[in-house]
C-alpha cells in the first residue's frame, strides 16, 4: 500500500471509546483514522435497532445518558438532539414495587408507615449498623440502613449481578447508589439527563461520518495489523485479550437478554424494574419509557448475568484489580499503543465517564489542553 494511504490510528472498538477519538483526530487535528470492530455495526453496547415490531431497543441492554459535565454534554451535543428523560427504577420487593434507590416512599410503603424525612433519618441511624472500616459493598449497605433493608433490596440482587456475595465485592459496586429520605425517585440526581433523540445509532452515525474516517465491521484487527499500516493503535477491547491473557484472564461478567414483544401499548409503570429476590433474572427494560416512542406495541428485555458470553462489567475485588495493575505496567511497554474504554482500562465506567476519559486521551495525544478540545 502507498504511503499517502497510511492511517495515523488504528483505533480498535467503535464504541464511546474509540468513536470520540476518532472523530476528535479526524476533525480537529486532520488525522486519517480507521476503526476496526468484530461486530457488525457501530455504537459498541449503546448500539440500538428497530426489532421485527419496529419499537427501537437497545440490543445490549438500557443505556441512559446521565452526566454532571458541560463538557461531556455539549461535545454530544453537537451530533443529536436531545429528549429530555429523568429515570426513574422501581423493585419488586415483599410484592410491592417501591422506589429505588431507597426514599421515603420506599420505607412508608414497604412498611405502612408515615414516616417524615427528619423521622426517617432517626429510623435509618437506629438500624444501621456500626461498621469500623468501610471495605466491602455489604459494609456500604448495612452502615447506612441496617441488615433488613440491606436482605430485602441488595443481597440477593448482588449476588445475580455478580455471581458473589456483596462481602466478597469492593464497596463502590453498592457505594454507587444513594439512599434518600426525601420523595424524589429518580435514579440518578445528575444535572444533565436526556436521551439521543433519534438513538445512539444516529449519534454515532453522525460523530463517524468523517472523510478522514474508514471503518472495518465483521473485523477482528489482527486480520489487518500486517495489512494496512497505522503509526499509533488507540485500543478499547479487554487489556488482558490484547496481551492474550499472558497472565491470566481478567474476570468479567456478561449478560444474556430475553427480548419480548407484547401488543399492547405499555407493561410497567417505569422503564426498569428490578426484581432483587425472586426469578433468575435481574431486572425488567421496557424501551419506550426510555425512546418516547408512540406505537401499539411494546418490547420488554430480561437480563440474565452470566460469566459465559462478551466482557460487559469487569468485577471489582482487590485481585482483579492487582491482575489488571500487571497488565497496566505491561501495557507500558507499548508507547505506540494506548489503552482506554471500560474494557481497556478495567474501570466500571459510565458513559459519561468514558466520553471524558476519550477526551482526555485525545488531548494527551495532541499536546493541548481537554477544554481546547471538546469543541474545538
Amino acid at each position: 500500500m502507498r504511503r499517502s494511504m497510511e492511517f495515523d490510528y488504528l483505533i480498535v472498538g467503535a464504541g464511546f471509546a474509540g468513536s470520540v477519538i476518532a472523530e476528535r483526530m479526524a476533525s480537529v487535528f486532520d488525522k486519517r483514522v480507521l476503526i476496526v470492530d468484530k461486530r457488525p455495526h457501530i455504537g459498541g453496547n449503546a448500539y440500538d435497532v428497530h426489532d421485527d415490531s419496529g419499537i427501537l431497543i437497545h440490543k445490549y441492554g438500557p443505556h441512559i445518558f446521565h452526566t454532571n459535565s458541560r463538557q461531556v454534554f455539549d461535545y454530544l451535543s453537537q451530533f443529536t438532539e436531545w429528549r429530555p428523560y429523568q429515570h426513574r427504577v422501581r423493585a419488586n420487593v415483599d410484592g410491592q414495587l417501591v422506589p429505588i434507590p431507597i426514599n421515603l416512599d420506599t420505607i412508608n410503603t414497604l412498611y405502612g408507615t408515615s414516616f417524615t424525612s427528619h423521622e426517617l433519618e432517626a429510623f435509618f441511624a437506629s438500624v444501621a449498623e456500626p461498621v469500623s472500616e468501610v471495605r466491602t459493598s455489604e459494609d456500604v449497605i448495612v452502615a447506612k440502613v441496617g441488615r433488613a433493608l440491606y436482605e430485602k433490596f441488595f443481597r440477593n440482587y448482588t449476588r445475580k449481578q455478580w455471581g458473589l456475595d456483596p462481602s466478597e465485592l469492593d464497596a463502590k459496586v453498592t457505594a454507587r447508589v444513594p439512599v434518600r429520605t426525601n420523595r424524589d425517585d429518580r435514579y440518578f440526581d445528575d444535572v444533565y439527563q436526556a436521551m439521543p433523540k433519534h438513538g445512539y445509532t444516529r449519534l454515532f452515525e453522525r460523530m463517524l461520518d468523517h472523510p478522514k474516517i474508514s471503518i472495518l465491521l465483521n473485523t477482528d484487527y489482527r486480520d489487518v495489523e500486517g495489512i494496512l499500516p497505522w503509526k499509533e493503535m488507540v485500543y478499547t477491547g479487554p487489556i488482558d485479550a490484547y496481551f492474550d491473557q499472558c497472565y491470566g484472564p481478567l474476570p468479567y461478567r456478561s449478560i444474556q437478554f430475553r427480548f419480548e414483544t407484547q401488543h399492547v401499548k405499555q407493561v410497567q409503570p417505569v422503564a426498569v424494574i428490578n426484581w432483587p429476590n425472586d426469578h433468575p433474572w435481574t431486572r425488567v427494560t421496557e424501551f419506550k419509557h426510555l425512546t418516547g416512542q408512540e406505537h401499539e406495541s411494546t418490547t420488554l428485555v430480561y437480563e440474565y448475568p452470566t460469566d459465559a458470553g462478551d466482557p460487559y462489567y469487569p468485577i471489582p475485588r482487590a485481585d482483579n484489580a492487582a491482575l489488571y495493575e500487571r497488565y497496566r505496567t505491561l501495557s507500558q511497554e507499548r508507547p505506540g499503543v494506548h489503552f482506554t474504554g471500560r474494557l481497556g482500562t478495567y474501570r466500571y465506567y459510565n458513559m459519561d465517564q468514558v466520553v471524558a476519559q476519550s477526551l482526555a486521551l485525545c488531548a494527551r495525544l495532541a499536546g493541548v489542553r481537554r477544554s481546547e478540545l471538546a469543541l474545538a
